[in-house]
């Protein structure tokens, strides 16, 4: 089964849409320069909100590691998601400060990204055509040199989102621009994004079967 992330909610109407459509994950933007930002305090508020069982992830770019490693150890947040330019000495380090997973995201742009992706210290490995949250895909053709599991990121809508699960197979796949309107989240999008990705699990394509 694809599993998917809801990225960048900041009500609690949006806790609320996503607890009935229940993602495994829904992430939280800790990133200042984001229109998605939220702060520690509502954070936490839309964590308790949150149905036990949908991992929440914190979304960080550069951000000391001290500070990712509280949000983590403290249960604000479930999994951390590293967003700039991490290196891999970062990485250890942070694994040193918490036994939390941690998700690498990584530009795809060309062979040399899907090698640096394919080498991640990161628990887990995003693949994105730009900085996060820019409503646009990347070349899936380069997905062909990743060698272990991804979340797919990119441009993902209820429209594509269908071929994306029958032919790449990602571990899963992660929307943000794609369920809003005007900026925020919008439940309608929401729920055709899941109904979607659901959808393609179950009905492969044709010629294809089911993994």
């Amino acid at each position: 089964m694809t599993r998917i992330k809801l990225c960048g909610l900041s009500r609690p109407c949006d806790i609320e849409t996503a607890n009935r459509l229940k993602p495994e994950y829904v992430g939280f933007v800790f990133a200042p320069k984001s229109g998605r930002y939220i702060d520690k305090e509502k954070a936490v508020t839309l964590k308790r909100l949150l149905t036990p069982g949908i991992r929440a992830v914190g979304v960080f770019v550069n951000e000391d590691p001290q500070i990712i490693a509280a949000y983590l150890n403290s249960g604000i947040i479930d999994m951390a998601q590293l967003h700039g330019s991490e290196s891999a000495e970062y990485i250890k380090q942070l694994h040193a400060l918490t036994d939390r997973p941690l998700i690498q995201a990584f530009r795809i742009r060309s062979e040399r990204d899907m090698a640096a992706a394919n080498a991640s210290y990161a628990d887990d490995i995003l693949l994105d055509s730009g900085s996060g949250g820019t409503g646009t895909t990347f070349d899936w053709k380069l997905l062909e040199r990743i060698n272990r599991p991804y979340f797919l990121a990119g441009g993902l809508t209820a429209q594509n989102v269908t071929d994306a699960v029958r032919t790449l197979k990602p571990y899963a796949v992660d929307v943000s621009s794609g369920i809003e309107t005007d900026g925020l989240k919008d439940r309608s999008k929401m729920t055709a994004f899941v109904t979607a990705v659901r959808a393609a699990d179950e009905t492969p394509r044709e010629g294809h079967t089911a993994k």
